[in-house]
């Protein structure tokens, strides 16, 4: 539960702007938002989502800093009244859609600050997915670095020992030796290298940027879909509460995520599949109950993107200078 996830982490006073307002736009707005977000989303060459904790609230996970949220209410001394297990939690419309997206190669990355582990049970593969704060059902060897996806929700947090042994074979069938550690982050803990280059270089990359559930507070996951700023991309957030980057936001939705999603799915003529255990890796039972299922960043799909990266954000800054010297010689 995100309760018992919120009091597993160390004490820490600075937890943002609490329980500000929600805003809600007219339903003729949302139709007329989601209808050029939709087309926004048809247009675009490199599409990235990043995702918040408003899109697991439908899921029955209380997000943090809304009126009703985790830390809001820690500061009344009060809890949420509705708090699922992350093991019982399921994906919601919104991420099933994301995978579809995903599927369909329309979105191309997507990048979450959400430890339910509800992209991992919708079926989104690791080489889409980025985890900047960790995930409840990832463990990771303290020596190799190695990750491997759990059945249950890891009862730590905080990057702590949760008992066995690393499952990766080295040498001569040898097991690797090192302990096994949850992969949830505490305050001011440092980022995952891959996953957080992984997403500098997707939204910087990306000619569009969409925001999902997040006032985006928390650095440096916040800054990053401002990335594509420099080189021509969009930003657009859907949020219920006014965010960090509103002033910088192309296009903004006050809806529910689910809402807004629904409509743009429809409006690109694609269904929201359901939920499928068959599809979700947590759920994958093999002999003995025992299924080894890595869950690491590939060098080879890092490096693809750094490539990307390098030939399109780099051709892009010449041909602004280009453009510029061009503008000055005019003027001259």
């Amino acid at each position: 539960m995100s309760c018992n996830y919120a009091e597993g982490l160390s004490e820490y006073e600075n937890k943002g702007v609490l329980g500000v307002p929600e805003i809600f736009d007219s339903s003729e707005d949302v139709d007329k938002k989601c209808a050029e977000l939709s087309e926004l989303i048809k247009n675009s060459r490199h599409c990235v989502f990043h995702t918040g904790a408003g899109i697991s609230t439908s899921a029955g996970i209380p997000d943090f800093r809304g009126p009703k949220g985790v830390w809001t209410l820690e500061k009344k001394g009060e809890k949420p009244s509705i708090n699922i297990s992350f093991n019982d939690a399921v994906p919601t419309k919104t991420h099933m859609a994301l995978k579809h997206l995903v599927d369909k190669a329309i979105v191309r990355y997507i990048i979450t600050q959400n430890i339910d582990g509800l992209h991992l049970k919708s079926g989104v593969p690791r080489q889409n997915l980025a985890e900047l704060h960790g995930n409840m059902f990832i463990e990771q060897c303290n020596v190799c670095g190695s990750q491997f996806v759990r059945n249950e929700a890891t009862t730590t947090v905080g990057q702590k020992l949760i008992g066995g042994a690393c499952k990766r074979r080295i040498a001569r069938g040898r097991s690797c030796r090192g302990k096994l550690r949850d992969t949830i982050l505490d305050w001011e803990a440092n980022l995952p290298e891959d996953d957080l280059e992984m997403s500098d270089y997707h939204s910087s990359v990306a000619d569009l940027n969409i925001c999902l559930g997040s006032t985006l507070q928390i650095m440096p996951s916040g800054n990053l879909p401002l990335r594509c700023k420099k080189y021509g991309g969009k930003v657009v957030i859907i949020n219920l509460q006014p965010t960090k980057q509103d002033k910088k936001a192309d296009l903004i939705i006050h809806t529910y995520v689910d809402v807004a999603i629904e409509k743009i799915m429809k409006k690109l003529c694609l269904e929201i599949p359901e939920y499928s255990k068959s599809l979700d890796p947590t759920k994958f039972e093999g002999e003995n109950n025992k299924v080894i299922i890595p869950w690491n960043i590939q060098g080879e799909v890092l490096k693809e993107i750094k490539d990307l990266y390098d030939i399109y954000c780099k051709d892009f800054k010449k041909k602004k200078n280009k453009i510029n010297h061009t503008d000055d010689e005019k003027k001259s």
